[in-house]
């Protein structure tokens, strides 16, 4: 399966061919649609045909690592196996969801400590940091974090091996998910040399396309573990 959002983010749709059909839902040769993954959001959107344009709902990952399953909207009509659709997402969400994602990275670069956890949502989104006996500051993080959106720093997806990222294990930052490896190689993102990790989420390519963000709040949920949450300012 070609997953093009992998290689580009910004492509919106697609034409692809429907491959199978089951009750988890629809597989196709090609797509445009992210699945639900490191955090992030499957995709939502629409397949385009003559028989009737079927409204997705979400996107999952199948048992195969390149496997993307498309989830219709109950009721929708279906597809006929060797059928050529037009594969269309909801650009206006993918591309919060991307500037988030993005964003979520500029604030481990500003926030010490391992993540714990994180969430992405439609305008907001979380991480937790092991920051055992530190105080975070709400304003201090905001006002550091919009400087790095601000300075429109460049968003650079690349490759490395297996070997490399296990003989650079400082690459990790998330405790509890580790990368997928046994595929040969691992998708990094690098931010202007300021935060450089593995992800293979859908992001901006410049960081001044985030826009003004702001921390909404930081919770302690345990003696060392500090959600930061953040949204994007009004």
């Amino acid at each position: 399966m070609t997953l093009i959002f992998r290689d580009d983010a910004y492509i919106r749709s697609c034409s692809a061919t429907v491959t199978a059909i089951d009750e988890r839902g629809i597989r196709l040769d090609s797509t445009v649609f992210y699945p639900t993954g490191g955090g992030q959001p499957g995709d939502s959107g629409v397949l385009r045909r003559a028989g009737g344009d079927i409204a997705i709902v979400d996107t999952i990952k199948g048992a195969a690592s390149d496997e993307v399953i498309h989830v219709p909207a109950p009721g929708a009509p279906s597809p006929a196996i060797g059928e050529t659709v037009t594969a269309e997402i909801d650009w206006e969400r993918r591309y919060r969801l991307m500037r988030m994602h993005t964003c979520l990275h500029l604030l481990c670069a500003v926030v010490p400590g391992a993540v714990t956890g994180g969430q992405i949502s439609d305008g907001k989104a979380r991480l937790d940091f092991d920051v055992p006996g530190a105080t975070l500051d709400k304003e201090e993080i905001t006002t550091k974090l919009n400087a790095l959106v601000a300075a429109d720093h460049a968003v650079t997806p690349r490759w490395i091996t297996d070997v490399e990222l296990a003989e650079r294990p400082e690459l990790v930052r998330t405790m509890t998910v580790k990368p997928p490896s046994g595929q040969g190689r691992v998708r990094l993102l690098d931010i202007g040399g300021i935060d450089l990790q593995p992800c293979g989420g859908t992001h901006v390519r410049r960081t001044g396309e985030i826009g003004a963000v702001a921390v909404a709040k930081i919770e302690n949920k345990g003696k060392q573990n500090r959600r930061v949450n953040i949204v994007f300012a009004p």
